[in-house]
């Protein structure tokens, strides 16, 4: 199962997401160079964290532009899953391949922790290992991670089923607190209308090893597995 590592000129999650999916048997991560005009035969994509052409305008605004993303598209559009993190989710964000957009944190203030996440659905390609409603313990690295939408579009995200992480406290409830960049309905990962796509602000590729600190973020990774290879995934509490 071939995977498509994005990089855009300041990208530096790239080889976070190599090595997680290095990880995983059956996995064989190759970088793609963001002028890349085609994927090649890939079976997923990873769109990586980082600052994408140096947050110029605004994060993610520039490296939609670049001719890497025109063939995300088109495989997006196909059904193929994409997974974007951080930098990645705002990208697509700014693509018009997910709702919304990511802003700056209300704080002012890079926010670089462990964070806890509620999974809502186990309904995608990406969550199918996990429990709904487990908690899980998960790095976040950004300054502009504050999601917003419209009111039409976050009800259709909560209608739909389309909310695949909140940010929570370590007993799965939802506070203040525990929301680092004030999201809007606390919201860290959302889906596209056909699920076959992830945005999500905090880093599931940095918590595969127990050296980091969790291994929590395996379970997207071995949704996906399972997603890929026709298998049903093996839940993670």
């Amino acid at each position: 199962m071939k995977v498509a590592v994005i990089t855009f000129p300041g990208s530096n999650c790239d080889y976070d997401g190599y090595q997680a999916f290095k990880l995983l048997d059956g996995f064989e991560p190759e970088f793609r160079w963001h002028r890349d005009a085609a994927l090649g035969d890939v079976d997923a994509v990873f769109l990586p964290g980082g600052f994408s052409y140096g947050d110029y305008l605004r994060p993610g605004a520039i490296a939609h532009l670049s001719p890497v993303m025109e063939a995300v598209r088109d495989f997006a559009a196909g059904g193929g899953p994409v997974l974007g993190v951080c930098n990645g989710f705002q990208v697509l964000c700014e693509s018009g391949l997910l709702p919304g957009a990511l802003l700056r944190n209300p704080s002012l203030r890079f926010r670089s922790h462990d964070v806890h996440l509620r999974v809502e659905t186990t309904r995608s390609p990406f969550t199918s290992a996990y429990e709904k409603g487990a908690v899980l313990r998960i790095p976040i690295a950004h300054g502009d991670g504050h999601y917003t939408a419209s009111k039409e579009e976050l009800a259709e995200l909560e209608g739909e089923d389309r909310i695949a992480f909140r940010y929570c406290t370590t007993e799965g409830g939802l506070a203040p607190e525990s929301n680092p960049n004030h999201s809007e309905h606390h919201i860290a990962g959302i889906l596209n209308p056909a699920r076959n796509i992830l945005g999500m602000m905090p880093h599931p590729e940095r918590a595969v090893e127990d050296i980091l600190g969790s291994t929590d973020g395996l379970g997207l990774f071995e949704s996906l597995r399972a997603h890929l290879s026709g298998t049903l995934a093996t839940q993670t509490p």
